[in-house]
């Protein structure tokens, strides 16, 4: 039986892959920062699925405990085979708006701690000739706005360059990039997407089944859901200028401007 690790696994699509990841009986490593919250999932799916589910209590905003992610998934004695990299966050306002610490927090969650464990991960699958990462990025990434558009699309990026690197190794890397998905994220955020008609919205399991299925198939870019890949497609070969003029006028509507 092999070991996935999820970040930001207790909630939204982070639960969605740790269930559907224990449906396939792989053992679990789960990560996140409420640690009440991480034993209350692991009893969950330890009695539905008969998996053995280990926490680790992480804020990954903190470098030195993104640190400790990593040595557990770099620790050959407890081989972790399946690294998904889905923590994160977004903010309410714009850039010029925002409070430069919570920007700073954003990348340190979206960017960094992707970066460290992933090469964490990179390098034991590697040795071993075996493994998956999964980096969850966005439909935002093909796509110009604020720094979590720019995170996003870095993720993406960065995956399609690990994926090059791996290649022939026997490990894959797969960005999947999901739209409007059904979570806390927006909430949390201070996001306002009542407009937003029901086509839009996707389920957080539709997203992990699809995603994971692009991973195991070895796909580099998962985009669920028919109408993301009609709009990445859009996005891919209109005109860059036409994007960004059509981008900034969604951000003015969103926010009353």
């Amino acid at each position: 039986m092999s070991t996935a690790l999820v970040t930001g696994a207790t909630v939204g699509i982070g639960l969605s892959f740790a269930r559907t990841l224990a449906q396939g009986r792989h053992d679990l490593v789960l990560v996140a920062r409420d640690g009440a919250r991480l034993q209350t999932v692991a009893a969950d799916l330890r009695q539905a699925h008969g998996v053995a589910v280990e926490v680790l209590v992480a804020d990954l905003a903190d470098r030195a405990q993104v640190e400790t992610v990593a040595r557990r998934v770099a620790d050959e004695g407890r081989p972790v085979d399946v690294v998904v990299n889905n923590a994160g966050f977004g903010l309410g306002t714009e850039f010029l708006d925002a409070d430069i610490a919570d920007e700073e927090r954003l990348l340190a969650v979206l960017c960094q701690a992707v970066l460290v464990i992933s090469q964490a991960a990179g390098r034991a699958m590697s040795a071993r000739g075996r493994g998956r990462i999964v980096n969850i990025s966005s439909v935002a990434s093909f796509a110009p706005g604020g720094t979590y558009y720019a995170a996003k699309a870095w993720v993406t990026s960065f995956t399609e360059g690990l994926s090059n690197e791996l290649s022939g190794s026997g490990v894959t890397a797969t960005a999947v990039c999901p739209g409007f998905t059904r979570t806390e994220f927006h909430q949390r955020g201070g996001m306002g997407m009542s407009k937003l008609p029901d086509w839009m919205w996707l389920a957080a399991d539709d997203v992990a089944r699809q995603g994971w299925a692009d991973a195991v198939r070895g796909k580099v870019i998962s985009v669920p859901g028919w109408q993301y890949k009609a709009l990445v497609g859009l996005l891919r070969t209109s005109p860059r200028p036409l994007v960004r003029r059509v981008t900034a006028g969604i951000g003015r509507r969103r926010h009353g401007r």
